[in-house]
């Protein structure tokens, strides 16, 4: 059992950026692959970004690659998600995730196992 906290959400400026920070309670370095998901209002939850559990890869959906960076501290057990260039269309809870997908179903949330509580990112016009 992994609990997982995310922390580092609130209110920006269009432009500006935020770094979103997922403490886990156990070792998850070579055992899940981590993730971040989001959800606005009346969407459906979506992909953001995954390190892959084995190697450490990066994967993001196409259209944040550009803007957001994940990384992971494996001594610390964190996973963090630095967001740049943020957009009004990024306001959503962000969810910290781990689990042992397929590697062609990381996008996919039923995937995951472990969830956060989710923290709120709000970006303002």
């Amino acid at each position: 059992q992994v609990q997982l906290v995310e922390s580092g959400g609130g209110l920006v400026q269009a432009g500006g950026s935020l770094s979103l920070s997922c403490a886990a309670s156990a070792r998850t370095s070579g055992f899940y692959t981590m993730a971040w998901f989001r959800q606005a209002p009346g969407k459906e939850r979506e992909f953001v970004a995954s390190i892959w559990r084995s190697d450490g890869s990066a994967y993001y959906a196409n259209s944040l690659k550009d803007r957001f960076t994940i990384s992971r501290a494996y001594s610390r057990q964190t996973m963090s998600l630095q967001m740049n260039s943020l957009k009004p269309e990024d306001t959503a809870v962000y969810y910290c995730a781990a689990g042992s997908p397929e590697f062609g179903r990381i996008e996919n949330a039923e995937s995951y196992a472990y969830w956060g509580q989710g923290t709120q990112v709000t970006v303002s016009s």
